[in-house]
């Protein structure tokens, strides 16, 4: 991880010298499978969860950080020059680490930490430099991408706990068991998706149990409540929108770029309902993400941005 924000501002000048990372205020779509893919491992830690908001944030950090850690390498421009695309795998507590320990340094990969005040014990995950699909390690490769799910609120956490809890007391008759309480699984699991039009009651819940408001040098990234996206993909497309929001930055405000690295990368997750999602995109400050619509939402689909 880049814990020296002045090591990521001059890797960050290194990479705005050319403006191969032009977006042009241009929706951004998800490159095809057989081009470079940023690989992104997140913690999913079934006995200590993340809160979702954590988890996206942190894989969205990670992803710029293995850019800003070194711009110079080719694969940046080489992936860069065309839709970039990502890939969110999990991985538990005990494999992170090993991921972390084997692969980090020869495959350039860089870690990202969020956590919300008053959350849980923070989102952890790790990006690796683009590469081709088919020289992926078999460790890595393994890695489950779909399914991937963590609780939005710091209810549904608790009641997620104490349903692991209960599931490991023994019960007299095979038929009174309770259901297993392993973290839910497929697109809508762990939440209650609103209904196009409508606000994201789940989204207001999150914000108020997670406490307090964001860093004034937070970056917001807003993402679509109303598509039903599961934790990973909600992480490739805030990872999309962050880095689009860096490579626009890096050339038109270059101080806030500054500004947001001094204060540690502070990132703040908004879940939008249809009417909120579509009033913020007037105040995007980086390309809107559009999904390319391969896995669970309709092409063309506005997933992300930032304010």
């Amino acid at each position: 991880m880049i814990r020296d924000p002045r090591m990521a501002r001059r890797a960050a000048g290194v990479g705005a010298r050319r403006p191969v990372w032009e977006t042009g205020g241009v929706a951004l779509f998800e490159r095809d499978d057989r081009e470079l893919m940023q690989q992104i491992v997140l913690l999913v830690d079934k006995d200590r969860p993340a809160l979702e908001s954590e988890g996206v944030a942190a894989a969205a950090i990670a992803s710029v950080n293995a850019f800003l850690a070194q711009p110079d390498r080719p694969e940046w421009r080489q992936w860069a020059a065309v839709h970039f695309g990502k890939s969110v795998r999990r991985a538990d507590a005990r494999t992170f680490p090993k991921i972390v320990a084997e692969f980090a340094e020869p495959l350039g990969a860089v870690e990202g930490e969020a956590r919300l005040e008053g959350g849980s014990d923070g989102g952890l995950a790790i990006a690796f430099v683009p590469a081709p699909k088919e020289e992926l390690p078999k460790k890595i490769a393994k890695l489950q991408v779909s399914g991937t799910a963590l609780p939005r609120t710091l209810g549904e956490r608790a009641e997620l706990l104490a349903a692991r809890e209960d599931s490991t007391t023994p019960t007299p008759e095979p038929t009174e068991r309770l259901p297993s309480a392993d973290l839910p699984d497929g697109p809508e699991a762990g939440r209650n998706p609103s209904p196009a039009g409508e606000a994201s009651p789940d989204g207001a819940r999150a914000e108020r149990e997670a406490g307090g408001a964001a860093s004034p040098d937070a970056v917001v990234l807003v993402l679509n409540d109303t598509l039903g996206m599961s934790t990973g993909k909600a992480c490739a497309q805030a990872a999309h929108a962050l880095f689009a929001w860096l490579l626009d930055a890096i050339r038109r405000d270059h101080p806030r770029v500054d500004a947001w690295l001094e204060a540690g990368q502070p990132v703040s997750v908004r879940w939008a309902g249809a009417d909120d999602f579509k009033d913020l995109q007037r105040q995007a400050t980086g390309p809107l993400i559009r999904d390319a619509g391969r896995t669970e939402i309709e092409t063309g689909s506005v997933t992300a941005f930032v304010v």
